[in-house]
Order: C-alpha cells, then structure tokens, then sequence
C-alpha cells in the first residue's frame, strides 16, 4: 500500500449529503476482484448520460478537477453496502482524501485498509472548506498526516483527529498483510517448530 504521509492537491467539491456506495460505483461493475480499472466508473451514475457521455456539470468532469486528489463531500459519506470496489473507484480515479462530517462505518475502515485518509471536521470547516474548493484550479488545499492539519490556500489551518495505529499504518503504507508481514520472523520461526514437533 503506498504510504500517506503529505498531500497538496486541488480539492473537488461535492455537495451532497448520503453519497452511498452503489453512487459511488454501480453494482454493475462489482464482478472484478482488481483493484485496478473502476477509477472511470467512479461515480458513472453523475458522471455520464444515458449514451456515455460526459456530463459537463459533474464536478469532476469539469477542467479544474479532473486530476483532484482530494474529495469534499457532504453528510454520511459512504453509506449503503458495505462494497471494498468503493475505495478501490475512488483511489485508482487519483483520490487519496475524503474530508467530510461523517463517514459510514465499513466505508471508513475500509479506507485505511486501502491508503486514503478519511478525515471528519466540523460542518464549519466543512463550509470553510468546500469555499476553498469551490476556487478551483487557483486553491489547493494541503493534508499533513504527521501534524495532523490541513492547510487552507490562504494559510489557514484545520486540525483533525485520527486514531493512532491507524495513523502510523497509513503513514508506512501498511495494510492487513503487511502488518502480518511485519511479523513474517516470529511467524517462520513458528512454523518451524510445528514442521519440528510433527516430525518428533
């Protein structure tokens, strides 16, 4: 998993609340099991037309934030289904931060899992915030996990809270299998005596 240590990014503005999972990516394209390729159906409901097309309001359509790396969203992001292809849509678009008031449970964890940083502020800084990104291609926003803050383009500071052990996975891009592979000594010595007793 890549680690998440700084990011400095135009951020797109999404102004809705209850953004679900199946708007995120449709169930249709819930067959594959990559990681890799759902970044062009993220959010293909709003995104294209009934031919294909783009639809030239969909934010992210639109010139400034076609490469955003960072996402502000309304209310309760990631409710509904409890799919992991969301984070997977949303991380191989370019998106590595989601900031909003409040995440669904499953989505959240599964965004650590995956190397993008979930972060909840107050619906003050939200508002501050979604100003920020409403600037375009003239603000960026910049994420520092190690401090904790997000710095507006006007200098401006945010502070966020996140739980310490997920802190340093993201960090030092550790997701389930490589935390286990941090143990990958203890573990070989492990089967060693197994493979020692069952031959005693």
């Amino acid at each position: 998993m890549q680690p998440f240590n700084k990011l400095t990014s135009v951020a797109a503005p999404l102004k809705v609340v209850n953004v679900d999972t199946d708007m995120i990516i449709p169930k249709q394209y819930l067959k594959t099991i990559k990681r890799t390729g759902l970044g062009s159906a993220l959010f293909s409901e709003m995104r294209y037309n009934e031919k294909g097309q783009e639809n030239p309001d969909f934010v992210l359509n639109k010139p400034a934030y076609r490469r955003a790396n960072i996402l502000v969203a309304g209310d309760n992001f990631g409710c509904g289904s409890s799919r992991e292809h969301a984070p997977w849509a949303l991380l191989d678009f370019g998106i590595r931060c989601v900031i909003s008031t409040s995440f669904a449970d499953i989505f959240y964890n599964n965004c650590f899992k995956n190397g993008i940083l979930p972060i909840k502020v107050s619906q003050e800084e939200l508002d501050r915030l979604f100003e920020d990104a409403e600037r375009g291609s003239n603000a960026t926003l910049s994420i520092d996990l190690e401090t904790q803050t997000i710095q507006g383009p006007d200098g401006g500071t945010i502070r966020f809270e996140i739980d310490p052990f997920r802190k340093h996975c993201l960090l030092n891009g550790l997701d389930d299998i490589g935390l286990t592979m941090q143990k990958s000594k203890q573990l070989d010595a492990y089967e060693k005596k197994l493979a020692a007793r069952a031959w005693a």
